[in-house]
């Protein structure tokens, strides 16, 4: 494998998933959730599409409750009015079932439990535990102190009662934004700056998507979170990596609040995955600057992007199983996430014949008028598939790059004097071609033997190419777009330029006036072929129809990747 991959391994554990062992400890005899269900949560803040990254997030949360017979929630984290809408709410449910995976009743909102922790806010003060405070962004980093030298607001000894006051009237809209900030009050001289008397409330007009203009004051995440999971009954709250300095904050939380439960905060490294860019921030500014088609653009690693690409659940959750879990953060190659379709698609996918560069072949000495049918194998992986019919007449279309007049080197398909098989029907002979006034190749000409038919060789003669084709007569249209890296370097995000300089300009290749196998007119999303000799392709969920066909390439035949 990879040393990319490598580099996923937990070091933690032997079996490489060092969350599976905690949870084992936990729910043991004498753990600290001895005789508790295991509880998960999946918390996305919805202001954006899902991508490949979530997926292995959804994967850890949902396959962890899974595996211990457990339940894992599904909540959208929507503290932060800022760019949060129900179209993102609705997306992130239809990719998570996508997924395989169903939350059922228990799907929350993080905005309804508002009135808790305001509740739990002003618990804080009553305990001496918090204060209002007035320093502004910037004069809070001035007074922040440094590793060595503490610093203290002039607000931090504020009276319990005018803090009181103040967070009220903050609630009740009295005062600007930026004006007041709710602190809660914990160790100036910590090591961990996570810890130095955080901002928990911050006063900010905006309207909530779903409670409107209720609340001009809004909870932090650090704060907002571990109470959310405490009323949720969550006994494993699995978050990234850059969540691990905030652990020691999370657990003051829930240790100095009546909430009725007490979670435990396991972190894990983040997927990364090379060529690609998935900050939500910059996969919104490629969309609204229409770099790509929009979040779906098969380009693009949303996982609504991949699903329209081809890529299949099974695939996706292969790739996350694989790559393990890991507290060290790593890059993996993008050619092990194809490598992982490519796997499924070669065992499950049907078989077809499509052209993408058609030139005519003209069998000669075939009669005219003539039609042949042939069943040929769906799938010669899955028999249950059955045949289908194509047919064969004395025109069809093969690939352009499959005749040459002047052969190369080691060149085994159609030139003057060669045989090859077309696939499934005759051995044909080139006797030559015919050419436009600017001397491009327009048509082919061959004559074929029938005594080969279906694989048959009498003579017991060799024959080393074979080649596909679509009977000229009987075939269907079709727009095929091939699909590149949507970045030209590795890692988009190192460097002085913008991460925009490095887009691929040949990302998309739109072919048209390919031609298909008749069969493939009555292709549907999400339907994946192998297109033989080309690479595994699927119907288009969007632009595709009956009366325009369009298969989006998802990934090649060959596989380059290193086991």
């Amino acid at each position: 494998m990879a040393e990319d991959i490598k580099n996923t391994e937990a070091t933690e554990v032997p079996n490489g998933n060092f969350i599976h062992t905690f949870i084992e400890e936990d729910i043991a005899e004498g753990g600290r959730f001895e005789g508790k269900k295991v509880h998960t949560r999946f918390p996305p803040e919805p202001n954006g599409y899902l991508h490949i990254g979530h997926a292995k997030a959804i994967c850890i949360d949902f396959g962890t409750a899974e595996k211990f017979g457990g339940i894992c929630n599904l909540r959208m984290d929507d503290t932060n009015p800022t760019k949060e809408d129900v179209e993102y709410v609705d997306a992130i449910k239809e990719d998570i079932k996508w997924l395989g995976f169903d939350w059922e009743d228990r799907f929350y909102f993080a905005s309804e439990y508002f009135d808790q922790m305001y509740d739990y806010a002003v618990e804080l003060i009553k305990k001496g535990l918090a204060y209002v405070c007035e320093l502004t962004p910037e004069q809070m980093r001035e007074n922040r102190g440094d590793t060595q030298t503490p610093a203290k607001s002039p607000y931090r000894d504020r009276p319990i009662e005018e803090s009181l006051d103040l967070f009220a009237r903050m609630k009740a809209g009295e005062f600007e934004d930026g004006k007041m900030t709710l602190r809660a009050k914990i160790d100036l001289a910590s090591g961990n700056f996570n810890m130095r008397d955080p901002v928990i409330y911050r006063i900010n007009r905006l309207t909530h998507h779903r409670t409107g203009d209720k609340w001009c004051i809004y909870p932090m995440y650090d704060f907002a979170h571990p109470i959310e999971d405490a009323i949720e009954g969550i006994t494993h709250s699995l978050c990234s990596l850059e969540f691990e300095a905030h652990r020691p904050l999370y657990d003051w939380v829930i240790n100095n609040i009546s909430v009725p439960n007490k979670p435990r905060q396991i972190e894990f490294a983040r997927l990364g995955i090379n060529n690609t860019v998935m900050s939500k921030r910059k996969l919104r500014e490629i969309v609204e600057k229409n770099y790509v088609s929009g979040w779906d653009d098969p380009r693009m690693p949303t996982l609504c992007g991949l699903r329209r690409r081809g890529y299949t659940p099974k695939s996706i959750r292969s790739f996350t199983e694989q790559i393990g879990v890991s507290k060290v953060n790593s890059i993996v190659e993008y050619g092990f996430l194809e490598h992982c379709l490519r796997d499924d698609l070669n065992e499950n996918a049907k078989r077809a014949m499509c052209v993408l560069h058609p030139i005519k072949l003209v069998i000669t000495n075939y009669p005219e008028g003539k039609v042949e049918e042939f069943e040929v194998e769906n799938n010669p992986n899955r028999p249950e598939d059955g045949t289908r019919t194509v047919t064969f007449s004395r025109e069809c279309f093969i690939e352009a790059d499959d005749f040459m007049e002047e052969p190369i080197k080691k060149y085994q398909r159609l030139y003057p004097g060669n045989e090859v098989r077309l696939k499934s029907t005759y051995i044909v002979k080139c006797t030559g071609c015919k050419k436009d006034e600017d001397g491009n190749v327009v048509e082919v000409y061959a004559e074929y033997d029938p005594e080969t038919r279906g694989g048959n060789t009498p003579d017991g003669r060799k024959v080393r190419g074979t080649i596909h084709w679509v009977d000229a007569n009987n075939c269907a249209d079709a727009e095929v777009r091939l699909y590149d890296n949507l970045f030209t370097v590795p890692d988009p995000d190192t460097g002085d330029r913008n991460f925009l300089d490095y887009l691929n300009p040949k990302s998309l290749e739109v072919l048209t006036g390919c031609k298909a196998e008749k069969n493939l007119e009555t292709a549907v999303a999400p339907q994946s072929f192998q297109f033989m000799r080309i690479g595994y392709f699927c119907v288009d969920n969007k632009d595709s129809s009956p009366e325009h066909l369009v298969f989006n390439r998802s990934v090649s035949l060959k596989d380059g990747f290193k086991k």
